[in-house]
């Protein structure tokens, strides 16, 4: 055997091995997310940032009022009064509030953000305003609808001391089943099956809980106010004090989303290079799957060709690399498509055509995937909630003029 067939092994082990730790994350999740939370209530506030109205706001923000946690602090915080989403919470908080089991309901007004994100300093903000004997920072997006029992499942892992933070997932849900919303769907839930019981898990900032003990340790407070993201930089925080990131399955959170190809693009490539610049290394690791993905099904296929066409020796050997690709390849579909059927049940029905498209079109979700973030490979300036912004490094943004 030569280098090439070395070469080949090497990648089908490797493509084996990948869909082995998947297989493990679905039995993780399949684990844990029917346990009841019953015996950990500590006194926590959850903080929910508002700019400009969502798909299916109503309902998202219904969906916080509606938790089956006792005593809790329910905080939503927008930039300004003139915001739309002000008047429409002032609206749900009357007709929600008095259905609800939160102990206090406010909405706050925080001004501009001069040095950080927006959402951030709204973030800071309310942070600020918090009483002494909340225990918990639970934070959430307005985009986002969760269950009933997410704010018990969520603060559950925390616990234990090694945990630095808990954290759940997005999964987008199509409002209307065009292709570039399937596609955002499908290509989203591929991050699904990354997150279980690994030292690589990474905050998302729509569903994440800390207490305020090991908040103030990593000294948030201060980083937050001159960095953009809240889940990346929250993530780095915790790695840097080789404390756990655990992934709460319960936790996985529903975004009904309706979007175009130029919003698909814009909104994947802000998020890689966010990742470029707050997490290199996930980044590149991203970048390298998507690659050898890529790589692995089409040059095995162009190579497997060849190989016949050419009575190549180790003929037999280059047409299973392809086939070893394409299989794993799907059947890692089916099992984070099974995965958020089961996390999400009420959303089932909405995401079939997720499930069809991702079985069918796999292969080219993943080009898409690649393309976007080659190009995330460039750039510093993205747009957030009509927000402009330069990343000149991870503690140094600059908010541009629109």
């Amino acid at each position: 055997m030569g280098i090439l067939e070395y070469m080949i092994v090497i990648a089908i082990v490797v493509q084996l091995l990948f869909t082995l730790q998947v297989i493990n994350n679905f039995r993780y999740a399949m684990n844990k997310y029917k346990r009841p939370r019953q015996g950990y209530r500590p006194r926590c506030i959850l903080i929910v940032p508002c700019k400009g109205l969502d798909e299916a706001f109503d309902e998202n923000i219904e969906s916080f009022f509606r938790q089956d946690y006792e005593n809790y602090h329910l905080w939503f915080v927008v930039e300004e009064r003139t915001d739309v989403a002000y008047e429409r919470l002032l609206k749900l908080k009357a007709w929600h509030a008095q259905f609800s089991q939160a102990a206090t309901v406010k909405i706050w007004v925080a001004g501009k953000s001069a040095s950080c994100s927006q959402k951030l300093h709204n973030l800071i903000f309310a942070y600020h305003q918090i009483p002494d004997d909340v225990e918990i920072l639970v934070f959430a997006d307005s985009d986002a609808c969760a269950g009933p029992n997410w704010l018990a499942h969520l603060v559950y892992p925390l616990r234990q001391e090694k945990i630095g933070a808990a954290s759940g997932y997005r999964c987008f849900v199509p409002r209307q089943n065009n292709f570039a919303t399937v596609t955002l769907a499908a290509i989203n839930a591929k991050i699904c099956e990354l997150l279980g019981n690994t030292r690589f898990n990474l905050a998302w900032g729509g569903s994440m809980a800390i207490s305020v003990t090991r908040f103030r340790e990593l000294d948030l407070d201060t980083t937050w106010q001159k960095v953009l993201s809240d889940d990346l930089s929250l993530s780095s925080a915790v790695r840097k004090k080789n404390l756990k990131m655990a992934f709460v399955p319960a936790g996985m959170i529903a975004s009904y989303e309706i979007t175009t190809w130029p919003r698909l693009f814009e909104f994947v490539r802000r998020q890689f290079i966010i990742t470029r610049i707050y997490t290199p290394d996930m980044w590149l690791f991203a970048l390298l799957s998507a690659l050898f993905s890529v790589l692995g099904l089409w040059g095995g296929i162009v190579l497997a060709l060849w190989a016949q066409k050419t009575g190549y020796p180790y003929a037999n050997l280059c047409a299973v690399l392809p086939i070893v690709f394409a299989v794993c390849q799907l059947g890692r579909v089916v099992l984070r498509q099974t995965l958020i059927a089961r996390l999400l049940p009420k959303d089932r029905a909405k995401m079939k055509i997720v499930r069809y498209a991702d079985v069918l079109f796999f292969w080219f979700f993943t080009i898409i995937l690649l393309f976007i973030i080659l190009t995330s490979a460039v750039g510093r300036t993205i747009t957030w909630r009509n927000i402009k912004y330069k990343l000149h490094s991870p503690t140094d943004i600059q908010i541009l003029p629109n």
